[in-house]
């Protein structure tokens, strides 16, 4: 008897058991999308955000790739710098691919086309690594929030090492560069800064030959009060080296580079003592995250993580941290829990500004290395720059 009446309850026991086990396997994917620039002038810059976003779903979900039980499923994109493309992708994305949430995109200008769509699918989009203010800015809406650093805090960053004196920009003729441009006088303002921009050039973004831009600078600079300062301001290939070759001391100018991927910075070692700011340099952080990612890097690829794999990276906390505050991904819950929200990335905890979602992050004042001990030894920090420092503007109209 006691045989008997205990059977049913094993067998319900069963029963219940393969249930769970079968919801377990009928939980759908989490699909994320991201939507890089592979192809054209930032590949570089795209390829490095891919790699560093799926190292940091590995590190921040054990190796399992998933959250709550449920698989995370990558859908990568390539919008090869095009506006319309990009627009056209990241709808595809959320209508045809159903994704939970995107990332994206490598360009400004593409990443400028792709807000109105999540504001339309009423999903999030996590900007990621493109800079332009009007991103959190007058083009912002609630469904938009950015890790990548904004040209705004560049400015702010540099603007905090530059006291007074007198300076003139070079960068690029497209919205990155007159954007750079446009935030650097602001932040000179807002940092109290007794600097004055003298002069700007904007060169085609193809450019090669950087002869007479520079020369130009140098005309307006060379009379102008100490320090005098050549400030660069350049996605990709950098014009740091053919600058340099025109001996710009000769008019006691000094040259101030923003910050590069490391192929173009180990080409600088003859500018040791140079002075710049950089939103990441592998060496610099002292956390966790950060020591994971250099090392797994240097293992797998054979040279530290650079400044956009930290930024995928970055971009690889805030998925997790929202998917795990709203497990169902609804796009208006989503928004508002990631409001303040707070997660980890390899420079250490950043929190999304509620005003207007822009991720609030240190910056660093680097000096190029005398004594390199290897190919990779490039920089040395001067000075952590805390968010305390950078008084960043809201520019939204929420």
């Amino acid at each position: 008897m006691t045989r008997i009446k205990s059977m049913p309850a094993a067998f319900l026991a069963a029963f219940a058991a393969a249930l769970s086990a079968g919801s377990a396997c009928a939980a759908p994917d989490l699909k994320v999308a991201l939507i890089a620039g592979k192809t054209g002038a930032l590949e570089a810059y795209a390829k490095e955000t891919e790699t560093g976003f799926m190292m940091g779903l590995e590190y921040l979900t054990g190796g399992k790739m998933e959250i709550n039980g449920r698989k995370i499923k990558v859908i990568v994109k390539d919008d090869q710098g095009k506006p319309d493309l990009g627009r056209t992708l990241l709808a595809e994305a959320y209508g045809d691919d159903k994704v939970d949430i995107a990332v994206g995109t490598t360009s400004s200008g593409s990443a400028l086309a792709m807000l109105p769509v999540a504001k339309e699918y009423k999903k999030v989009l996590i900007v990621e690594p493109a800079v332009a203010d009007e991103i959190t800015g007058s083009k912002w809406n609630k469904y938009i929030f950015r890790t990548a650093r904004s040209s705004m805090q560049d400015a702010l960053a540099a603007a905090s090492t530059f006291k007074q004196g007198s300076v003139g920009f070079l960068t690029q003729d497209y919205a990155f560069g007159r954007d750079a441009v446009k935030a650097a006088k602001e932040a000179l303002a807002a940092t109290g800064s007794k600097a004055v921009v003298v002069h700007e050039e904007y060169a085609p973004a193809a450019s090669t030959d950087f002869t007479a831009p520079t020369q130009r600078i140098f005309d307006a600079l060379k009379d102008k009060p100490q320090p005098r300062v050549l400030q660069i301001v350049w996605a990709g290939p950098n014009p740091l080296t053919k600058v340099a070759n025109m001996k710009p001391e000769r008019y006691g100018i000094a040259v101030a580079p923003g910050g590069n991927i490391l192929p173009v910075m180990k080409t600088w070692k003859a500018y040791a003592g140079t002075e710049g700011t950089i939103f990441y340099y592998y060496g610099f952080p002292k956390n966790k995250m950060n020591d994971w990612l250099v090392a797994e890097h240097i293992k797998r690829y054979k040279m530290p993580p650079d400044m956009f794999t930290a930024g995928g990276m970055a971009a690889a906390g805030a998925v997790v941290a929202a998917l795990q505050k709203v497990p169902n991904a609804n796009g208006d819950q989503m928004a508002a829990a990631m409001e303040g929200m707070s997660f980890e990335t390899p420079k250490g905890t950043m929190s999304f500004r509620k005003e207007d979602h822009q991720a609030l992050q240190t910056m660093y004042h680097f000096r190029i290395k005398k004594d390199q001990k290897n190919e990779w030894d490039l920089l040395e920090l001067v000075r952590e720059i805390p968010v305390a420092d950078m008084p960043l503007p809201v520019k939204n109209k929420r």
